[in-house]
């Protein structure tokens, strides 16, 4: 009996770039891979573009309207029990600057991507980042 392929999950994030650094966020000690960082971003719904998702998820967590670009990279990430297909989109804020007491995620911080590796990412934004810089496999 052939084994059933684990769900694919499709996930969008937001690469938001002021003055040569990037927006990160740090998730919930609570939440699946706990504090590890990662490019603002969510779940993709039944139903929903990935621009809507963006939106959405950007807004819940940050407080914060953006506008969604292009699609500059697509990873597709193996974890245990599921696999996620990772979309990042060049986003720009739309209004206001994030603000720590209205976000829904553990920490938040603008950094250059020199300094990326002093933040332990989750898998597949480290392998998006990887193909974004042009390192690793």
């Amino acid at each position: 009996m052939e084994a059933t392929p684990p769900p694919t999950i499709r996930v969008v994030a937001a690469v938001v770039e002021r003055d040569g650094r990037y927006l990160i966020t740090q998730r919930r000690p609570t939440a699946v891979l706990p504090l590890l960082w990662e490019f603002p971003g969510g779940k993709v719904e039944a139903g929903e573009t990935d621009a809507a998702a963006l939106k959405r998820e950007v807004q819940h967590r940050l407080a914060v309207d953006i506008d969604v670009g292009q699609l500059i990279s697509f990873v597709s990430h193996p974890y245990e029990k599921y696999v996620v297909d990772l979309y990042l989109y060049e986003c720009r804020l739309a209004g206001a600057e994030p603000a720590p007491a209205a976000s829904n995620v553990h920490a938040f911080k603008w950094v250059s991507s020199t300094d990326f590796e002093q933040y332990p990412f989750t898998p597949a934004d480290e392998a998006s980042m990887n193909k974004l810089l042009g390192v690793g496999p």
